[in-house]
């Protein structure tokens, strides 16, 4: 059901990406806010596609599919172009590399569970991290256009929870994971 509002929603995060990314290449402070309030509204649809397909009862196997890799692509697009455009400080680049590299490293290891025929549901400090790390980008896309408090400090910090929840949840998904594979994570 490709056109179900779900897997709309859904696709809407992958189509709001060269907007946000293009964003990057004008000047100005209505850029960033306008970069801040797409990636926002994108995040938005990430909670509301998964509720609307439960409650509705439109979940897909193409839903299902898309939405971790909507949210992947999302994520790390912006995280590079904030490294790319200096947005973020050097010491930053640590947490937002964790980031994408975990994303990575879960991607794989549900890919491998669903031919075991395993699932990996998403655990509630997952979404923990993931509500930190939707907060932090935006606030570090709206940077210096916010003259009322530090956003990149604020930013940062917030990119920093949400890497060491990253690492935490995926150690948790690797480990139990391996579980699967007949092999000891420990």
């Amino acid at each position: 059901m490709l056109t179900s509002l779900p897997n709309l929603l859904t696709l809407s995060r992958i189509v709001v990406i060269p907007l946000v990314v293009g964003l990057f290449y004008v000047d100005g402070d209505a850029a960033r806010w306008a970069a801040c309030a797409l990636f926002v509204a994108a995040a938005v649809t990430d909670w509301f596609d998964g509720y609307l397909a439960r409650s509705w009862n439109q979940v897909s196997k193409f839903g299902r599919f898309l939405d971790p890799i909507a949210d992947k692509l999302l994520v790390a697009s912006v995280l590079f172009m904030l490294a790319a455009f200096d947005r973020l400080s050097t010491v930053s680049f640590l947490p937002a590399l964790v980031i994408v590299l975990r994303e990575i490293l879960v991607s794989g290891l549900r890919e491998f569970l669903a031919e075991v025929r395993v699932g990996m549901p998403v655990s509630r400090l997952a979404k923990w991290k993931t509500a930190i790390q939707m907060t932090a980008i935006p606030v570090l896309l709206v940077g210096d256009a916010a003259t009322f408090m530090p956003t990149r400090l604020v930013g940062e910090v917030g990119l920093w929870a949400a890497a060491i929840l990253t690492i935490i949840t995926g150690w948790d998904y690797l480990r139990s994971g391996m579980s699967h594979m007949g092999e000891s994570a420990e």
